[in-house]
């Protein structure tokens, strides 16, 4: 495929308009007393987040964590001991995964959470003789 001088121009543009828009890092280090990575970015702001939400970093080690690079234009992060890129923006954004890994982690946190109103339910469904049986169909 052959790219016209205006193809490029555009992508050019494009390019420089990501790079002025969108948070880049400048350093990253990882915290591994609050278990969360620290970014410095170019607009002054810094961002933290738990490293073990990120569905990549999932699972980790402190050392494999620790072990991060910021390549240049810092629109990415980098741990080389997991193989493991994730989008500064994305993560900004609060996007730490597929559409489907969050989804999951999300069910799977809500099911464990505990609650006054929680608690309260289970007790009276217990009361009541806990959850009907499945219907067996023959």
């Amino acid at each position: 495929m052959d790219l016209s001088d205006t193809d490029i121009a555009t992508a050019n543009m494009r390019g420089q308009s990501l790079l002025a828009t969108q948070p880049r890092a400048l350093t990253a280090r990882y915290d591994a007393g609050s278990g969360r990575i620290i970014l410095d970015l170019t607009n002054g702001c810094l961002f933290a987040f738990p490293a073990r939400l990120v569905q990549d970093l999932h699972g980790a080690t402190d050392e494999d964590l620790a072990q991060i690079e910021v390549p240049k234009p810092g629109l990415g992060l980098y741990w080389p001991r997991l193989d493991a890129d994730v989008y500064v923006p994305g993560l900004v954004a609060g996007i730490f995964g597929t559409r489907y890994w969050m989804a999951s982690e999300m069910g799977r946190r809500g099911g464990t959470a505990r609650s006054p109103a929680k608690t309260a339910a289970a007790r009276q469904n217990g009361a009541k003789g806990g959850r009907p049986k499945k219907a067996v169909k023959s």
